[in-house]
């Protein structure tokens, strides 16, 4: 299995190995029931790729040549969009309409396609049974890396993934330990995560004082989320993938990443200390309603 040098690094959740066969790299996605462990000792039971939700971060480069085997394990019959990406008609994953099909339980499908888009920030997530399978958590990032990128000093990149769940069987305000069935029905929800996991069970942005930084936001699921940084401003870099201008950049402190959408943002770390980077809507930062702060909130931290 080969992994080229880390550029993107998806905090808390790997990156998927792969292999190249005749110019091909070669990676194996597992669609799979998940105990995904929110807080310390308090799991949803949902669904994700190789173990994980998010599933592993894909990463690949402008013109490669990709073939990714999606194995289904669930009960359920499935397919992966590869969100953003232009890619023939036959691999989009969408079987309801388009002639990809449907993988069914214990089947697999490669999905083989060439990278076309620019460098930028992309996902994957299921297409069928939506209102089940992307809320129980087959998601992930799917990141084209930039090769001008690959040697770049004083520079970090990280990408965030934003979820929101329901767990059933607790009370408002209450955190016991446990493994929760989700609703998929309800639009409030009661746990926020950045990348799995919540506040502050989360992984902090280590960067160093002149970095360049660059943060992915990526939101598959029902909710919009404005993310606010403090004490810096951030340039708005790219948007769904594709690369904004600098003559057509703006300069902003919070962003809303509605559903579907992808925004990379840059900002100069000059400014020492510990410092929240937060999605805005109150009920969104706590863990059940509980006056703690939680949920979709972490922090950059220099070192």
């Amino acid at each position: 299995a080969l992994k080229e040098g880390l550029m993107v690094i998806t905090p808390g959740i790997e990156d998927l190995e792969y292999e190249i066969k005749n110019g091909v790299k070669h990676f194996t996605l597992v669609a799979e029931e998940v105990d995904i462990e929110i807080l310390p000792g308090i799991f949803a039971k949902g669904m994700g790729y190789n173990g994980c939700s998010p599933g592993p971060t894909i990463r690949v480069k402008p013109c490669d040549k990709v073939c990714i085997r999606v194995i289904n394990n669930l009960k359920y019959k499935t397919s992966v969009h590869w969100h953003g990406l232009e890619v023939p008609n036959n691999m989009d994953g969408v079987p309801a309409v388009e002639p990809t099909p449907y993988i069914n339980p214990g089947c697999y499908f490669d999905y083989c396609f060439e990278i076309i888009n620019p460098p930028g920030t992309y996902m994957y997530h299921s297409h069928v049974g939506v209102v089940i399978q992307n809320n129980a958590g087959l998601l992930g990032g799917l990141i084209v890396e930039d090769p001008c990128n690959e040697d770049r000093q004083n520079y970090k990149d990280y990408l965030l993934l934003l979820q929101e769940w329901y767990l059933k069987g607790l009370k408002p305000c209450e955190l016991k330990p446990g493994k929760y069935e989700l609703d998929f029905m309800k639009h409030e929800f009661n746990f926020f995560t950045i990348n799995g996991r919540c506040f502050p069970y989360d992984n902090p942005l280590p960067v160093s004082l002149g970095d360049t930084v660059r943060i992915r936001f990526g939101n598959i699921q029902m909710n919009h989320h404005p993310m606010h940084i403090h004490g810096h401003q951030f340039s708005v870099v790219g948007a769904d993938g594709y690369p904004i201008k600098k003559e057509n950049q703006i300069k902003k402190n919070t962003i809303l990443v509605a559903s579907g959408e992808t925004w990379d943002i840059e900002f100069t770390a000059n400014n020492p200390g510990i410092w929240p980077l937060h999605c805005h809507i109150p009920h969104h930062t706590s863990n059940n309603g509980c006056d703690k702060t939680g949920g979709m909130f972490t922090t950059i931290r220099y070192t």
